[in-house]
């Protein structure tokens, strides 16, 4: 029987507690926060996506960065063995529109509450309010951590689940990487993920809070070329543009958005063609005769966004549609079927879901989440540089290699 450390108690920690605890082990969680699963707590508004019911290939393909690192951890431990853990202990699930997976109470603390049941009925000790400070390592390997008041604490094996940098008021301020990069592993570019777009045209304030469905995004460089396409929802803030589509998007141009700014082309009305929607406007005219275009607009778009087209194509809200000349009708015709904005930039890290980027892969074994440079020490969830879709697909890469390091940790 191994005595074993755990840094972080977030749900990498907790669910690598619980997988070593049952082999026998010795666990010792130290968390710095007064609380376990603080960034857990917050996931999915408050109602916790645990993971994404879609088959295994298709999961594999949501994951953006080091999809075959994750291979071994996924196989090992999928998104229906958490599924099935959950249940065993208790909690009932559901499975939502695009497979994604909540507490059927929709309580993200239920999934926290079931969890820490579980380690406390397995003797896992957890240290609350507990900040580590160092990993101790002699010879090549692990030989426990040191705590920030100065206490040695021994063991065998130590994992490193701190998390990332996106919502430091949880506790995500990037101690893995410190201690990481300490141990000379190789800390790959950081940058904030699945996180809004800040763009240049002020006019969004006006659209604050419109959601917009069905619709489809191109987003483009410099150069014409598309780097992503995309169908769905989409939502305007007081800086930019967030939502589903787009938060995914922003995994896929991170180093392209470092170089320049690029070009969102929004498809207001995918479903019809240029022509199509040419005669849907002819007829709209026809059928209102001497109708202002404010109104008359009314038919194809959200009310907020009407005022915010006509000024963009530089049409007065008071001109009748009838008054139109083609060129008009066909210049209105190009911009709902692409509504041009310009991306400048992210948000930051308090509005990224994950963190892009981390302890580099190379350096950790697939099969065993051990680090390749120190012997007895281990790294599981955000801290590593493998990051994923929004729905539930980065919670999976937690649960899934932590409990894989929990199987091996001795």
């Amino acid at each position: 029987m191994g005595k074993v450390i755990i840094v972080g108690g977030g749900a990498a920690g907790m669910l690598a507690a619980v997988s070593c605890a049952r082999k026998g082990n010795k666990v010792s969680l130290y968390e710095k926060n007064e609380k376990l699963g603080k960034k857990l707590f917050i996931t999915g508004k408050g109602r916790c996506n645990i993971t994404n019911a879609c088959d295994a290939e298709e999961f594999l393909d949501h994951v953006v960065g080091n999809p075959r690192f994750l291979y071994s951890a996924f196989y090992n431990f999928t998104n229906l063995d958490m599924m099935e853990l959950l249940a065993e202990l208790g909690l009932p699930l559901k499975t939502e529109r695009g497979n994604r997976v909540f507490p059927k109470s929709d309580k993200s603390s239920d999934v926290i509450k079931t969890l820490s049941k579980e380690m406390q009925r397995l003797g896992v000790e957890v240290f609350l309010n507990t900040p580590v400070k160092d990993i101790l390592v002699e010879d090549g390997s692990v030989r426990g951590v040191l705590l920030q008041k100065g206490e040695r604490r021994e063991g065998s094996s130590v994992l490193i689940a701190t998390g990332g940098l996106s919502y430091p008021s949880t506790g995500s301020t990037g101690d893995g990487y410190l201690f990481a990069r300490k141990l000379k592993h190789t800390i790959t570019d950081l940058a904030p993920g699945l996180v809004p777009f800040e763009t240049k045209e002020s006019f969004v304030k006006e659209l604050m809070g419109l959601s917009l469905k069905n619709v489809s995004v191109r987003i483009i460089d410099g150069r014409g070329k598309v780097l992503y396409s995309d169908f769905g929802e989409m939502l305007f803030t007081h800086f930019g543009v967030s939502g589903p589509i787009l938060l995914t998007a922003s995994s896929h141009v991170t180093k392209a958005l470092a170089k320049e700014n690029l070009t969102l082309s929004i498809d207001l009305k995918p479903a019809l063609t240029k022509e199509q929607l040419n005669a849907r406007i002819l007829r709209e005219i026809e059928e209102n005769k001497g109708k202002q275009m404010k109104n008359l607009l009314g038919a194809l778009l959200p009310s907020s966004l009407v005022p915010v087209m006509l000024s963009y194509i530089g049409l007065s809200p008071e001109r009748r549609g009838d008054e139109l000349s083609r060129e008009e009708r066909l210049a209105l015709v190009d911009c709902l079927k692409a509504f041009l904005l310009t991306i400048t930039g992210f948000r930051d890290y308090k509005e990224a879901i994950i963190t892009r980027g981390g302890v580099s892969v190379k350096e950790v074994n697939p099969s065993t989440m051990e680090s390749k440079l120190v012997k007895g020490l281990y790294f599981a969830g955000e801290v590593l540089d493998v990051d994923a879709h929004t729905g539930g697909f980065n919670l999976q890469i937690a649960w899934s290699t932590a409990y894989l390091a929990g199987q091996n940790m001795s």
